[in-house]
């Protein structure tokens, strides 16, 4: 099986090792993820004005190759998830979005939210399914408690999305379970860690962060994962070592003995 893949900046930047561990993770569990040709940033926020379509063209072009090939579209990061598919839903559902677009871009078969987007956890969840990934994890990760951290782009606004329950996921802790660990259940799980103010208000962004891991260590966790690069490294910056914060994809690498294939 083969998915359509948008990396998205982070991922080809200064994240490149949790591109690999998609990669290889994919590999071993019998799919493969093809890069989308010529990508182009899909903005990293999702544009509020109704009116706003240049911003919007680059998710279209991506969808539309995507489309073109017959296959669904997969992402890693939350933030690119949260934006290509809210882009593709605006074209399936609003006449003027998709004609203005599809006015700008001249592509020869005109793009009508065709695509299924995926982020990289629907695809464990609802392609292979955790019952078997959990049969392939050779290296289970037996007694680690793992808090999920899910952040806003993954889950809102919930209607749009589909991802998970919004205010009670369980997407992630299943995952959790499935490559042998325990999850820990903690009540900021879908808080914001205040990623998008961590330049401007650093303070706050800091205070975010560690109100985020002290809720999460006071039930037990050991470390958090997240499936956001962005939350990743703000939590990371401001843990004051409270808890590590790793990606899904290298406890998945781990889990299925595939991470020291990643140099």
């Amino acid at each position: 099986m083969k998915y359509s893949y948008y990396p998205g900046c982070t991922l080809k930047t200064k994240a490149k090792d949790l591109d690999a561990y998609a990669r290889v993770s994919a590999k071993a569990l019998g799919f493969e993820l093809e890069e989308v040709e010529d990508w182009q940033c899909c903005g990293g926020v999702y544009p509020l004005g109704k009116d706003e379509i240049a911003t919007k063209l680059s998710s279209v072009r991506t969808l539309a190759q995507a489309r073109d090939k017959g296959q669904e579209l997969v992402t890693l990061c939350s933030a690119c998830y949260n934006v290509v598919k809210r882009v593709n839903e605006d074209i399936k559902n609003d006449e003027n979005v998709r004609t203005k677009a599809n006015n700008y871009m001249q592509l020869e078969t005109p793009y009508n939210g065709e695509t299924n987007v995926l982020h990289f956890l629907e695809v464990l969840r609802d392609r292979i399914g955790f019952d078997e990934l959990k049969k392939k994890v050779v290296n289970p990760l037996t007694g680690k408690k793992i808090g999920a951290y899910y952040g806003c782009l993954l889950l809102r606004p919930g209607s749009t999305l589909k991802f998970d329950d919004p205010e009670n996921p369980k997407i992630i802790e299943d995952f959790i379970r499935a490559i042998g660990a325990e999850p820990v259940i903690y009540p900021m799980r879908n808080e914001c860690c205040g990623g998008y103010i961590s330049l401007k208000e650093k303070e706050m962004a800091a205070n975010m962060c560690v109100s985020i891991e002290d809720n999460a260590a006071g039930f037990g966790a050991e470390m958090l994962i997240t499936a956001c690069p962005l939350c990743m490294y703000n939590l990371n910056k401001n843990s004051q070592g409270k808890l590590p914060v790793v990606y899904f994809t290298e406890l998945l690498a781990e889990a299925l003995g595939v991470k020291e294939e990643v140099k």
